[in-house]
């Protein structure tokens, strides 16, 4: 490594400027800068990294600050968001996850163990508050006029069973399973007794005449238009069981997303 190199990489990883303000200061482009940096095995930041330092260090300012966006703006954001993930490569994947394993290794174990607890206390809390996901279908359908009730318990007697969202004109349950319940997320152990306590479950409430409607959420991302696309899915198949209340076989509908 060449004294342009070490400056270089001096300025972009202790200093933390930008390949812009580097290659400013030394008369250069900033592709040039980049390539430096990754030939002496510097893992470049993402925009998102970048913008916050610069906000941080006081070089530029929040670009939405004091504004507030409106629906249009933030579904287009997240669909952006979204289709980004969507198409990345394997390799910048990768970049990624090298770059959060090394957060995690140059983390102090105090710094671990807060961030593990309040991974599960955000566990905890859906667990008894429901998920971003459910809260949405609960405003979506009351705001559609449906009379829902939230984490209903009691539904069937004698049973320690909760349903996620029950609409009782329809007599009709909604749960909104997340990865856990498809993928040995928690080990293959788990995930067993999971499909098992959620076919028992399924089982009762239609042995006792109810409908279900079980959305799978496998999906990475779960953007704004993908919560209305869902939503409007919901709905058109409550207005038809509202029209004509399905028979034995046709009570059971799962919806992936």
């Amino acid at each position: 490594m060449n004294k342009d190199e070490k400056y270089v990489v001096s300025e972009y990883t202790k200093k933390e400027k930008s390949t812009h303000k580097i290659a400013e200061e030394m008369g250069t482009y900033p592709n040039k800068i980049r390539r430096i940096l990754i030939k002496n095995g510097v893992i470049l930041r993402d925009k998102s990294s970048a913008q916050s330092i610069a906000i941080d260090s006081g070089r530029h300012s929040h670009p939405t600050k004091g504004r507030r966006r409106t629906e249009d703006e933030r579904i287009k954001i997240s669909e952006g968001m979204s289709f980004h993930w969507e198409i990345m490569g394997e390799d910048e994947r990768e970049r990624r996850s090298e770059i959060a394993r090394k957060q995690w290794m140059a983390m102090t174990e105090v710094e671990k163990k807060n961030l593990l607890s309040m991974a599960a206390e955000g566990m905890r809390r859906a667990g008894r508050e429901g998920s971003k996901l459910e809260k949405f279908l609960l405003s979506g359908l009351t705001s559609g006029g449906h009379r829902v009730i939230f984490h209903r318990k009691g539904l069937i007697p004698n049973q320690k069973l909760e349903v996620d969202i029950f609409l009782p004109e329809l007599k009709t349950a909604i749960e909104v399973d997340g990865p856990s319940h498809f993928f040995p997320i928690w080990g293959e152990e788990k995930l067993q007794k999971q499909i098992k306590s959620d076919a028992h479950k399924s089982g009762l409430l239609l042995g006792s005449g109810f409908i279900i409607i079980r959305i799978k959420n496998i999906s990475k991302n779960v953007s704004q238009k993908l919560q209305k696309d869902l939503l409007k899915k919901v709905e058109d198949l409550l207005a038809e069981i509202g029209r004509k209340f399905p028979s034995k076989g046709k009570r059971f509908i799962e919806i992936s997303i």
